[in-house]
Order: C-alpha cells, then sequence, then structure tokens
C-alpha cells in the first residue's frame, strides 16, 4: 500500500454576490485539492487558500507522501509537520497540510472499504449544524431571503450573520441588521453574530449588551483573535457566549487560547490546523478543559470528524463552502432539519466531478 505522488489542483470559483465581514471583502474563493492514491484507491482532501497552496504541496511535502505507507497517517502527518520548520507552520504550509492529511484520512478509510465516520468511531449518528452567511454587504431582502431558507425552508434552527462593518464604524447598521434577522427567523430559532475581529474591547462590550436584547447567544471574534486578554474581558463582561479559534495552525494555538480563558466554545478548522490528525488532538484538549466545539467552515471536509466528537456543539455550514462543494463533489450532505449524516459510502462519501468544475481550474 505505498502512495503514489499527490495528484494536486487549484479552482477559483466566483462569489454569487458581493461578500464581506467586518474586515475583509472578497468576490472569489479558492479551493485546492490534493488526491492521494496507493492501488486502484484515491482519497481526497482541500483546504481553501491561495492556489501557492498547491506549489506547496507540489514542491515540499509530496517527496514526503510518495512511497510510504498509505494506513499510517499520523507517521505522514508528523513528517509532513517537521518538513515545514524552516518555512513556518501558519498558513499556507498549515493549509497545505491539512489538504494532504484530509486526502490521507479519506483514502485509509476506502482501503478499509469504512465510511470514514465508522473508521474512527461514531459519538453520533447527527451532527447538527447551523447556517452561516449574512455578509455586510447583503441588503435587507438579500439577507432576510438568506435567512428565511435556512431557517423556515430547511429547517435549521440556529444561523449566524455579520457584523462590525468597516472595521466597527457602522454600529447602528450592525444593530438594526441583527433586529431585523430576528424577526426574519422568529423567537426560537438561535441567532449568532461573527464580528471578525473588527471592535475594539469595550465597544465590544457595549455592542455585545445591546445583542442581548435580541437574543444573540453566540458572539464570534468581537475583538481581534491575536488579543486573548480582550476576549477574556469580553467573555467575562457578557451573557452570551464569546468564541473563536479559527485561526489556529498547529495544538500550541488552541493551548494558549484555552489556557488565557479566551472563549466559551473552541472553533476548530481542519483544512488550516493540519487536518483531521490535528483536528481530533485540538478537540480532546478542549475536552480535558470542559469546552465545547464548533468546526468553522468547510462542512464535507469536517462531518466525519465532527460525528466522533464527545463534546462538539455543531458545525457550520457555510454559505460559501457549502455552495462549492455542493458544486465540485458527488454525495454532497443535506441539512434538512438542522442536522446531516455523515455516514454514507467510503470515505468521506464524496466524488471530485473533475471534469464538471474543470472551467474553475486556475492550478
Amino acid at each position: 500500500m505505498k502512495l503514489r505522488r499527490p495528484v494536486v489542483s487549484a479552482y477559483t470559483v466566483p462569489t454569487d454576490a458581493p461578500e464581506a465581514d467586518g474586515t475583509l471583502a472578497w468576490d472569489s474563493t479558492t479551493m485546492v485539492i490534493a488526491e492521494v492514491t496507493t492501488g486502484d484507491e484515491t482519497g481526497t482532501g482541500w483546504t481553501y487558500g491561495p492556489p501557492t497552496v498547491g506549489d506547496f504541496i507540489r514542491d515540499q511535502l509530496a517527496p514526503l507522501v510518495e512511497g510510504r505507507s498509505a494506513l499510517d497517517v499520523p507517521s505522514l502527518h508528523d513528517a509532513m509537520c517537521r518538513s515545514v520548520r524552516n518555512a513556518g507552520r501558519p498558513g499556507i504550509a498549515a493549509g497545505a497540510i491539512s489538504a494532504v492529511d484530509i486526502a490521507l484520512w479519506d483514502l485509509k478509510a476506502r482501503l478499509l472499504e469504512l465510511p470514514l465516520a465508522r473508521l474512527l468511531g461514531v459519538c453520533r449518528e447527527r451532527v447538527p449544524v447551523y447556517g452561516s452567511g449574512g455578509f455586510t454587504t447583503y441588503h435587507d431582502t438579500h439577507l432576510a431571503a438568506q435567512l428565511n431558507g435556512w431557517v423556515h425552508g430547511q429547517r435549521i434552527p440556529r444561523v449566524k450573520i455579520k457584523i462590525g462593518e468597516s472595521w466597527g464604524r457602522a454600529v447602528p447598521r450592525d444593530l438594526a441588521r441583527v433586529q431585523a434577522a430576528r424577526q426574519v427567523i422568529g423567537p426560537e430559532a438561535e441567532l449568532y453574530v461573527d464580528a471578525n475581529g473588527a471592535y475594539t474591547r469595550k465597544q465590544a462590550v457595549r455592542i455585545g449588551r445591546a445583542l442581548a436584547e435580541h437574543g444573540v447567544g453566540w458572539f464570534e471574534e468581537p475583538v481581534s483573535s491575536d488579543d486573548l486578554t480582550g476576549l477574556r474581558l469580553v467573555r467575562d463582561a457578557l451573557v452570551c457566549d464569546v468564541t473563536a479559534g479559527e485561526y489556529g495552525y498547529d495544538l500550541p494555538y488552541f493551548a494558549r487560547m484555552i489556557a488565557a480563558g479566551s472563549v466559551d466554545c473552541l472553533q476548530i478548522d481542519a483544512t488550516r490546523c493540519g487536518g483531521i490528525t490535528e483536528f481530533l488532538r485540538a478537540a480532546a484538549l478542549a475536552q480535558a478543559h470542559g469546552l465545547e466545539v464548533s468546526t468553522h467552515c468547510a462542512p464535507h471536509a469536517h462531518a466525519a470528524a465532527a460525528a466522533s466528537l464527545p463534546n462538539l456543539r455543531h458545525m457550520e455550514w457555510f454559505h460559501d463552502h457549502v455552495r462549492i462543494e455542493d458544486m465540485f463533489f458527488d454525495g454532497a450532505l443535506d441539512p434538512m432539519g438542522g442536522t446531516v449524516r455523515p455516514t454514507s459510502g467510503p470515505g468521506h462519501g464524496l466524488t471530485l466531478r473533475t471534469d464538471e468544475v474543470e472551467e474553475y481550474r486556475v492550478g
């Protein structure tokens, strides 16, 4: 079961409307895909980042993978992590490791003729999701249509919108959009917000208290996720949960965030932190400190691993990535009723539609 050299491709997909959050705007999303093969079986993994992530896989990681056992995923993960010492782990290198690691786990499950969720061990048959989007560029009608589709169409009982517009300089509109969101989803659905680090510490506290009037129970990155002390101060001052962690590129990052008491729920992104291998370790670290975890973006890359976690709160059903993963893969999951069931088919259950998505290929 010796691995062949990984095959890498990159695709850029335009957004279906202008998108922005509190600190960034974009009009396209790039997915980098790694495929690892032994014999007649192929595993597929991916991350979201620039095409240079693919170059890093080809130049730095592929020679390490080629010729090694397909079953020894922890050994391969360790070799990749050690190899990037001088390149630097956060950012491009971490995304590259993540894509290859996800592909390796998918391949191993396929070789064993198991759903990846069964290989990892299922703690829950269904994984709860929350609808995520509500970009600051959306006009009121667009926002209402998206929220209505999740809550009243697909019956997803929890949703999240972006606030912190223009680095926190549009607070009246932030609060008006939260109020409008509550009116659309009704009193029973859970309402979350994500400021993407746009506010200052005391500004976040003031806004958090106003959000409580609309029943907001989740305040994501009220200040920069680099400001662990600030997150802790905001967390102590508010009744809603304060969350962060999506920019964790290695296990020590999560250890620092937990030790600082910065969050009520730890967010983990397997497409950034080092793949499923490091995702599971970060979740165990959180559980040891009495914290639940939530997956960040890329829902189909997380679903199988999320099903194995006893301390999972939910999974982010992020508009951009759901749209792309539905376009790119056969076997995409259905969130109707607010949960997905990632236990069908071998591996993670997805098959890349190579020919159909060729028009988006950039590398």
